[in-house]
């Protein structure tokens, strides 16, 4: 079902961003779907979670600037939500379209966004 009224959606979209108590939230890489438990998550490399903070839109937007992840050789196909910077609460995923894949260590960048309809 679509919301129809964009306030509305702003709401709930606001009420996502502060799954963690604040619009900050621990962003993850992974290698494959991580599932409602985070598994898959990157390793090795120099890697960690990478802090980011949702900023609210308008008609139940989000954004939140680019983050940058250095990374191992590898494929990555899922991001995730964290509490915490090792361990914490995951909250959610998104899969990478398409998945990112770099053929010795490096950097990847995303820019998280969530939008309801």
């Amino acid at each position: 079902m679509a919301i129809a009224v964009a306030a509305t959606r702003q709401v709930l979209a606001d009420a996502y961003k502060n799954l963690s108590g604040t619009a900050q939230v621990w962003v993850s890489l992974h290698t494959a779907d991580p599932g409602t438990t985070g598994a898959s998550e990157a390793t090795g490399g120099g890697y960690v979670r990478v802090q980011g903070t949702w900023t609210s839109g308008s008609g139940g937007a989000l954004s939140m600037s680019e983050l940058t992840f250095t990374a191992p050789a590898g494929t990555y196909t899922h991001a995730g939500l964290w509490s915490a910077s090792s361990a914490g609460t995951f909250f959610d995923k998104c899969a990478l379209t398409p998945s990112i894949t770099i053929g010795s260590a490096g950097t990847i960048k995303v820019t998280p966004s969530f939008a309801l309809s």
